[in-house]
C-alpha cells in the first residue's frame, strides 16, 4: 500500500521554490512529488520509476493527466536520502535534482499560487519554501 503525506495550506508565488527533503524507502518501485491547487488539478506530478529508470513529469486537470514527459536523467536509489527544489516560475517549474541536474516543466494551466504537496512513497524529513 502506497504511503501518502499530504500538506496543505501554504502558498507558493511565483519566483519562489519549495525544497523537499526526503528518504526512499527500500523496495520502492516509485514515488512522486505532486504541486498543485489540490489532488485534482496538479500543476506538476514528478515520478520517479525505478523499473524504468526515468523520471515521468506530468500535470492532472479535473482529474485527468495529460501527455506524460519521460526524463532519462536517474540519480535515485532505494534507501538514500534527497533533496530536490522546485521553482516556480510565470511559466514553468524549473526543478534542481540535488545532483546538478535541472530539469524544467511547462505550466499547462494558469495557477496565480501552489498550494497543494503531497508526497507518495517517500518519507518527508524536511520542506523549506523560500
Amino acid at each position: 500500500m502506497a504511503e501518502k503525506t499530504v500538506l496543505y495550506k501554504f502558498n507558493l508565488k511565483p519566483g519562489h521554490c519549495v525544497e523537499v527533503g526526503g528518504f526512499i524507502p527500500k523496495g520502492c518501485t516509485r514515488f512522486s512529488i505532486n504541486l498543485g491547487k489540490d489532488e485534482k488539478n496538479l500543476v506538476l506530478h514528478f515520478n520517479p520509476r525505478f523499473d524504468e529508470h526515468k523520471i515521468i513529469l506530468n500535470s492532472r486537470v479535473d482529474n485527468v493527466f495529460g501527455e506524460e514527459l519521460k526524463e532519462s536523467v536517474f540519480p535515485y536509489q532505494e534507501g538514500s536520502d534527497i533533496m530536490v527544489c522546485f521553482l516556480f516560475q510565470q511559466d514553468k517549474i524549473t526543478i534542481e535534482l540535488g545532483t546538478g541536474s535541472i530539469l524544467s516543466f511547462p505550466l499547462r494551466f494558469p495557477i496565480e499560487e501552489i498550494s497543494y504537496l503531497s508526497l507518495v512513497n517517500l518519507q518527508l524529513k524536511s520542506l523549506t519554501l523560500n
